[in-house]
């Protein structure tokens, strides 16, 4: 078996198994592109056709239904008919090439070619709308040529037929508009076959070096590398060998670690792309560490570090870490929600309680008063809602506007919103998740800084607005304010004015880090509350 085994490998040119490998995928790449792209030029065809009938015909029963052409095809007088008139502003809007109306015999009253009003329409496909009262689509040729056709029937007030209309489209315009779709997926398939193509050598020329440019042993060595690296695997991945090389790298740690290509990254030394990194070590202690917290650069990871032990030998190590942020971001939102969920449960409470005294009110037949209860709850929340409509009508802000003073009043906090704010000219490429995350933070700081205070002096502010070229938003509060002292590590994570806990520290940080994303700054200062106050300017256009 040893022996054919070398003969198999001596006898063999590598380049004839690539040939192969490239042939078989290439041909099956070939087979499926084709037959897709087949398929959908088909499929377009179908579809362009149909959404142009159903248009055409969208606008027939628009016209039908027009008084003025009921009116002039009873009168019967086409010289003093103005359906010509009306249904010339009407193809101009809609593209259409002709707009036809004719009368119970299938005289015109319109006609993109004047002198052909008042002449028989040609075509041959008016018996269903005429004789059947049926609005349907056809292929005819009329005078202007073939056409795609929307033909509907009108009828008088007492159901009779007295006319038709009938709106079309060039069959040659319409092959115009399929043939460049066609380009455009032609295009899209020989993009997708060179692509493969490439693919198809990228990969077989990895496969010829797997199987040719190793020995045994580091086949072997490769082997135990892997196993170990899936056992450990959370999110970045990294291996070096009992020299301190590189031999494995994800994506997930090259976009957490921010090392750029991994081309340039495999086969050189560890601390020359991480001088601070901990995982040389384990080639000398061979003792794991599990859930370690270690400083990376300016970024705080948790990682496993875990030794390659082959034979007794440690032959190298294997990390996966994954970025400290993303767990505090992940415990900040879990503690939202519990939050959340919290201010639910105190407001299904209040409610119920209001619901009982509505309730015994009506029984004891005490009708007004229980008319002034729900007013005086339904009233502030109603204009509220009236004034959000007007002021942002995108709905994801005025929804999170919206749960804010759905917290303030729980937290029994004078929250308002500036009658002359503006947010009507937002961006649809402004993320609307950075937004939330800006003023949904900044409300919960402003909200929180004002809980020591008695709670008539509990007020907090908004004030937007879109004139010019930015969305500019002002939060005021009431709280203490912010000292001098503690402006230039406002915005740094794990800042907080309260006594440590976890999940606190990380709302402003996030804002910024979302002002960032959207090239907006932020501004603190004093308010005339008497607390803290935020000025948050994002541009529209970036």
């Amino acid at each position: 078996m040893v022996k054919s085994g070398k003969c198999f490998y001596g006898g063999m040119k590598p380049k004839k198994l690539k040939t192969k490998m490239v042939i078989l995928i290439l041909g099956l790449i070939v087979s499926i592109v084709g037959a897709g792209g087949i398929f959908s030029l088909q499929l377009i065809t179908s579809i362009l056709e149909c959404q142009i009938g159903n248009r055409a015909l969208n606008v027939s029963q628009a016209v039908a239904l027009i008084p003025a052409v009921h009116r002039d095809l009873e009168r019967g007088d086409i010289s003093q008919s103005s359906i010509q008139r009306i249904v010339d502003k009407i193809r101009r809007t809609t593209k259409a090439q002709f707009i036809v109306v004719g009368d119970r015999d299938g005289k015109r009253y319109s006609h993109p070619i004047h002198n052909r009003i008042g002449q028989f329409m040609v075509g041959g496909d008016n018996d269903m709308a005429l004789k059947q009262g049926k609005s349907y689509i056809s292929k005819a040729t009329g005078t202007l040529g073939p056409s795609i056709r929307g033909k509907v029937p009108v009828f008088n007030d007492n159901g009779d037929i007295i006319g038709i209309v009938s709106v079309g489209y060039l069959v040659q315009n319409v092959n115009s508009l399929i043939r460049g779709y066609h380009a455009k997926i032609a295009f899209f398939l020989v993009a997708a076959i060179l692509f493969g193509i490439a693919v198809t050598l990228k990969i077989t020329s990895g496969f010829k070096k797997a199987i040719f440019g190793l020995e045994p042993e580091g086949i072997s060595a490769l082997l135990q590398e892997r196993t170990t690296t899936l056992e450990t695997i959370r999110e970045g991945v990294l291996a070096i060998d009992k020299q301190g090389l590189i031999t494995t790298i994800n994506q997930a740690a090259i976009t957490t670690l921010c090392l750029g290509n991994i081309e340039n990254i495999i086969g050189r030394p560890v601390l020359e792309i991480l001088p601070q990194t901990p995982i040389i070590d384990i080639l000398k202690t061979g003792a794991s560490q599990l859930d370690e917290e270690f400083l990376v650069g300016d970024s705080k990871i948790i990682a496993n570090l875990i030794p390659v032990i082959n034979d007794g030998i440690i032959t190298g190590a294997v990390s996966s870490f994954r970025n400290k942020d993303e767990l505090d971001i992940l415990a900040k939102k879990f503690s939202q929600i519990k939050k959340y969920s919290e201010i639910l449960r105190v407001q299904t409470h209040d409610y119920s309680n209001k619901l009982y005294t509505i309730s015994g009110l009506i029984q004891l037949g005490a009708y007004q008063e229980a008319v002034d209860l729900i007013g005086s709850e339904t009233t502030g929340y109603q204009e509220l809602i009236n004034s959000l409509m007007t002021i942002v009508p995108d709905p994801i802000l005025a929804g999170t506007i919206l749960g804010k003073y759905n917290k303030s009043k729980e937290l029994k906090v004078n929250f308002s919103i500036d009658p002359d704010s503006s947010m009507l000219d937002v961006p649809a490429d402004i993320s609307r998740d950075k937004l939330v995350t800006i003023i949904g933070n900044i409300l919960d700081n402003c909200f929180e800084a004002v809980q020591e205070k008695d709670i008539t002096q509990r007020r907090v502010t908004l004030a937007m607005t879109d004139l010019g070229n930015d969305l500019i938003f002002e939060f005021d509060d009431s709280g203490h304010g912010i000292s001098e002292t503690k402006m230039d590590t406002l915005f740094s994570k794990g800042f907080t004015t309260k006594k440590k806990k976890q999940g606190h520290g990380m709302g402003l940080f996030l804002v910024e880090k979302a002002l960032n994303e959207l090239q907006g700054s932020i501004s603190a200062g004093s308010s005339e509350l008497g607390g803290a106050a935020f000025t948050v300017i994002i541009p529209k256009h970036r």
